[in-house]
Order: C-alpha cells, then structure tokens, then sequence
C-alpha cells in the first residue's frame, strides 16, 4: 500500500507540473463518474485491478474526479458492461475485449489471440506499435475509447474434470472459454461456453461443464476451482498475455478539461503494468499451496495436443480475419508485429530462460 500511494503522489505531483495544473485546480469541484465491471465485486488482482485503477483516478487528479467502482451485477450484469457504457449509464466499464466479439469481431486481438503475443509484446504493440490507433477505431463506432488497464501474463490451460492424453480427449470436452480460443477449441471437437467469472465454479462443479479456463494460480485459488476438478494443466497456449480493458463513454472523457483526459490516460498505464506485476508476484505462491495444501495435479498438455492446438489455431485466426476489412486490419497489424518481434525474442527473452532452466 505504500508503494501505490507513493506511485499515486508522486504521479499528481508530475502530472500537476507537466499539465500546469495548480494545486487550487486540483481543489475545483468533482466529477462523479461510475465504473462497471464484468468482475466479482472486490475478486482479487482482476476486481482489485478495477479499484486500483479508480483509486488511482482519484488520488492524481486530486479529488476532482471521483469514481466509484460496481462489481458485477451491481448495477448491471458481468455482460453488459459495454453497452452500459455505451449509452451512459456508466462512464467506465473494466472487463476484457474478447468478451464483445458479437460487437466486434476485431475487438478479440486486442485482449488474446492463441499462440500469439506475450504481455511484454502486447504492451509494444499497442503503445509503439499501431494497437492502440486500431482499438480505438474499432470502439468509435459505439462511443467508447478503450486503454489497456492490466495484463495477466501467461495462463494456465485450465482446470479438467478428466486427463487430456491425447486429441481425442478434447471431443465433447465442455469448457468455459472465451474469445479466439473457444473458437479453437470448437474445431477441435470440444464445446466451447461463454460464462461470467461469477459462474465458474458452480457450473463446474455441478457438472455443467467439464473444464474451465480462468486466469492463473491466484485468480483460480480465489475463486476454489481446486474444489471442482482435480487436474490442473499448463501452458495456456490460448491466452499468452491477456489485457484487461477499461473503456470510457467518449462523451464523458472530452467534457472532461484536458489535464484530466490525461491524468485518465495515464492512469490506465500505471494501472496495465501494476496488475502484471501483481499477478507475477502473486502466482508462485499460490501454485506451492494449490500444489503442497490442496494436492492438485498439475500436468502439461502432450505435445501432439499443442501441435493439433497451434495448427488449428492459424486457421482459426486467419478465418476470423477475414470475415470483415476492419477486423482483416487488426490482424494484419497484429501478425506482423508478432512476426518482427519473435526472432528478437528467440535469442533473448526465450534463450535466457532456456539457458536459465536447462531441461
């Protein structure tokens, strides 16, 4: 707590300096603004993501924007947060784009795409890259401008009700998982089925579905998918560094005066790189009591399954990008930055960690 409030003073003090903003601006009255999320109220790293990134709107524009955050349901359902902000009845929403492919198509490369960029390559792209001019093309049509608000890394493939030992085990396989890669998953034979957060884990328990992906360890401790299935697998080829997404009703930010439309912006920044940081520190400990408390098996998918996976995954992708000029130039964005960055990376992020953990 002390190192994000010393992030949150430190920020309204250079924001204040680089906008020219006074310390009596800083005192002017308050906008209220309302953020709604797909996310259990208070759900730890993705919901606390949300609060953070609300506290921090507060605290750097130094009370003149005051939001206050409702968790799923709340005010309206986990689903139908973008369109709540679409038509102002909230002037935030936090959820992930993946979620409004029926929306968009193109609105699912800017959250994940299987086998595709990392966090670290996703951030490149969208804020040196061409993503984030795109993101906010395809959000302008329903008066939204959306940011990065967080990244949760690599996931974890999911929690399985039965062993997945070969390709086979994915026919009929009934899994919650959204976005490009229950797309995939369809092709494979499995059962895709899109479920809010808050619905997990019953339905896996009642046996509704026989797997779900979520996020990670801490994510997954959190909601006690350990309790409904027994094995735990890894890696998650459909979501190698998954943002977060927060979107602003577009009228609500240009009303706002301009060192706040960039005390918001700026915001979300910090926000997109604290979750991740978060999340990193978070994982490992949670695996060791999933792992040494809870006896859960965690196993790796077979090869053969990640190579059917992968191929599957370049048809499936390829397909969705053709489907409508708009999402064709998202993809085409997306698929030659992956294609510049990958060979920087072969020798340096992922030769350092072969070399650091050799077999």
């Amino acid at each position: 707590m002390k190192r994000r409030q010393f992030i949150s003073t430190a920020s309204i003090a250079t924001l204040a300096g680089v906008t020219g903003v006074s310390s009596r601006a800083l005192a002017s009255p308050e906008y209220r603004w309302k953020m709604v999320t797909t996310w259990p109220k208070n759900f730890p790293g993705l919901g606390t993501g949300a609060n953070y990134l609300a506290t921090l709107i507060n605290e750097m524009s130094g009370g003149r924007i005051q939001v206050k955050v409702y968790g799923a349901k709340e005010l309206v359902g986990a689903l139908e947060v973008f369109d709540a902000v679409s038509r102002g009845t909230a002037e935030m929403g936090h959820g992930a784009a993946y979620y409004w492919k029926g929306k968009s198509r193109a609105a699912q490369f800017f959250s994940a795409v299987p086998f595709g960029l990392t966090a670290q390559e996703m951030n490149a792209w969208l804020y040196h890259g061409e993503g984030m001019t795109l993101w906010e093309e395809v959000y302008e049509p329903f008066g939204l401008v959306p940011g990065a608000a967080g990244n949760t890394g690599v996931q974890m493939a999911g929690w399985f009700n039965r062993e997945i030992n070969s390709v086979a085990d994915l026919q009929g396989l009934k899994m919650r998982i959204p976005g490009l890669g229950g797309e995939v998953l369809k092709r494979a034979g499995g059962v895709p089925v899109l479920l809010p957060g808050g619905e997990i884990f019953s339905s896996l328990q009642s046996g509704a579905i026989d797997a779900t992906e979520w996020v990670g360890p801490y994510n997954d401790l959190a909601f006690g998918l350990h309790k409904a299935a027994k094995y735990y697998y890894y890696p998650g080829w459909h979501e190698p560094g998954t943002t977060l997404e927060c979107f602003i009703n577009k009228k609500a930010l240009e009303s706002l005066p301009n060192d706040l439309q960039y005390i918001v912006r700026m915001a979300l920044r910090v926000a997109n790189q604290d979750m991740l940081a978060d999340l990193t520190a978070k994982n490992h400990r949670a695996l060791e009591q999933l792992v040494n408390v809870h006896k859960v098996q965690v196993k790796r998918l077979p090869d053969d399954v990640l190579g059917r996976l992968r191929t599957l995954s370049d048809e499936v992708v390829a397909e969705e990008a053709a489907q409508d000029p708009l999402t064709k130039k998202v993809f085409d964005s997306y698929l030659n930055f992956r294609d510049q960055v990958v060979p920087w990376h072969r020798i340096s992020e992922q030769a350092y960690m072969n070399a650091r953990s050799p077999g």
